[in-house]
């Protein structure tokens, strides 16, 4: 189901599903004007296409003992696709990533990482993100505070 394909209903169905993906079928189905039947089915189907892609548990960081946010600009030597794969399959496997992104600009990446503290940092840095191959440069930001987190996106049903 190509994006240029959703309804407004598919869109409201998204939307509430974004909000509370607890939400049972039939609170749904009251909510975006189906009965419940074809709502599952609409689910089902957006399941399938693939514009769900899973249901979340959102946790609080600072509860996890997570509560450093760091945005680090990765530059690698050379930008060539087999670096760049590397780069990728090294920071897919670790865990405190939450995101990463190829970037244009002066850095070739842009990543979220949560750790515990300073000293988590120093080791995160040092046994794994220094060691990966052909990394050239790493600039490290801290978050100091966090003003707007959102994971829904903002889809409306016009």
């Amino acid at each position: 189901m190509p994006n240029t394909s959703l309804d407004a209903i598919d869109r409201r169905i998204l939307h509430h599903l974004q909000e509370k993906a607890r939400i049972s079928n039939v609170e749904l189905a009251s909510a975006v004007g189906l009965s419940p039947s074809p709502c599952s089915r609409r689910v089902r189907d957006l399941e399938a296409a693939g514009i769900v892609k899973e249901y979340v548990t959102l946790i609080d960081p600072a509860a996890a003992d997570l509560p450093v946010s760091v945005f680090i600009n990765v530059t690698l030597e050379k930008q060539v696709e087999q670096d760049l794969e590397v780069f990728e399959s090294a920071v897919r496997d670790l865990p405190e990533v939450m995101e990463c992104y190829l970037m244009t600009g002066d850095a070739d990446y842009l990543l979220r990482v949560v750790i515990a503290d300073l000293e988590a940092y120093k080791s995160f840095l040092m046994d794994h993100l220094t060691r990966i191959p052909g990394v050239a440069n790493i600039r490290s930001s801290f978050a100091l505070k966090q003003v707007k987190y959102r994971t829904a996106l903002p889809i409306s049903d016009a």
